[in-house]
């Protein structure tokens, strides 16, 4: 870097233009120290997107580690709900600290003077939605599309597309029946009117849509019936827990024909079945604490090979795994048992 011109070697100049030349010098003096302030927020910006780039790369480790415990040997796996618990706080981790070396760049390319020397950050290749989602359209015009050479309206010549997914909150509505009572207005005949419809409970309140939604809500999302009522309560559905059991109890005493004849058709239907079995914490009646159950599961999943018959999967609860019980559900099956190596 040159060294400042020194006016002192030259003492005949006019009181004018040393004035001028100090000005000039202050205002190059000023410019020079917001160059070196830029260049040394960047210099310490970018060893920040170093150090977060380090932490992804140490986050990823762990979470790779956690997805081997997962599908490792059960002498090695952890509590699967606890590890679902860690993988989901390190993958948010890792997208927050994304999120902030993006936001970095951002300011480190804006910083940069000339506009044709910024590097716009590579776009996130965002995975396709699926064609089975219903769309929305919503078109985005310009303000004006008048141009400015004066000829008229501009013609369109292609668009952008952008697909974001959306989610409607649920709500609840009431079902009101109306059957309109019909009479002879000379009173000659009887009154006409509809039959009621049937209904899974009959003379109660919820449809059979809701009767599922709690249901799949309860065993499949493992969400207990006074958080269900907590939830119904925010959306101003005041119900007790002790009615949604009721109605949970039953709907299981209505539907069990239904899932015993699934049973029969998938002995009876099927060439090939695959039978595994989970365990189940299961409340002890009048001791107040939990034991062991097993759910086994009696699959039939012929697509691979386009087979004729459809899916289905029915659970059958027994209190153990032995070879008993699978005798007990498979009584009558003639064909391929598919099973793990348990035992």
């Amino acid at each position: 870097m040159s060294q400042p011109l020194d006016l002192s070697q030259f003492p005949d100049l006019p009181p004018e233009v040393v004035k001028a030349f100090a000005a000039v010098q202050f205002e190059l003096s000023v410019e020079r120290a917001a160059r070196q302030h830029e260049q040394a927020v960047v210099a310490q910006k970018e060893a920040f997107i170093t150090e977060l780039k380090a932490l992804i790369e140490k986050l990823e480790g762990q979470v790779q580690v956690y997805r081997r415990t997962k599908f490792g040997p059960k002498s090695e796996k952890l509590d699967p709900a606890q590890l679902e618990l860690a993988l989901e706080d390190l993958e948010t981790a890792i997208a927050e600290t994304q999120a902030q070396i993006a936001a970095v760049e951002d300011r480190i390319a804006a910083s940069e003077p000339d506009p044709e020397k910024r590097k716009p950050r590579a776009p996130r290749k965002a995975r396709a939605l699926p064609e089975s989602l219903p769309r929305v359209e919503r078109v985005v015009e310009p303000e004006s599309i008048v141009c400015p050479c004066g000829c008229g309206d501009m013609v369109r010549i292609g668009e952008d597309r952008t697909e974001r997914l959306d989610y409607i909150p649920a709500r609840y509505q009431v079902i009101v029946t109306i059957r309109p009572r019909y009479a002879c207005p000379k009173g000659r005949t009887g009154v006409v009117q509809a039959k009621a419809p049937a209904h899974l409970l009959e003379g109660s309140w919820p449809t059979e849509a809701l009767l599922a939604q709690i249901a799949v809500s309860k065993h499949s999302e493992h969400m207990p019936l006074n958080r269900q009522a907590v939830v119904m309560a925010r959306h101003g559905v005041p119900i007790d827990r002790s009615v949604l059991a009721d109605w949970m109890g039953r709907t299981g005493a209505l539907i069990a024909p239904v899932v015993d004849h699934m049973a029969k058709q998938l002995l009876a239907g099927s060439t090939r079945l695959y039978v595994d079995e989970t365990t189940a914490p299961v409340l002890e009646p009048g001791k107040g604490k939990t034991k062991t159950g097993y759910l086994w599961a009696v699959l039939r999943d012929d697509r691979g090979w386009n087979g004729p018959a459809p899916p289905g999967v029915v659970f059958h609860y027994r209190p153990g795994r032995k070879g008993e019980y699978a005798a007990e559900i498979l009584d009558g099956f003639n064909g391929t048992i598919q099973v793990d190596a348990y035992g």
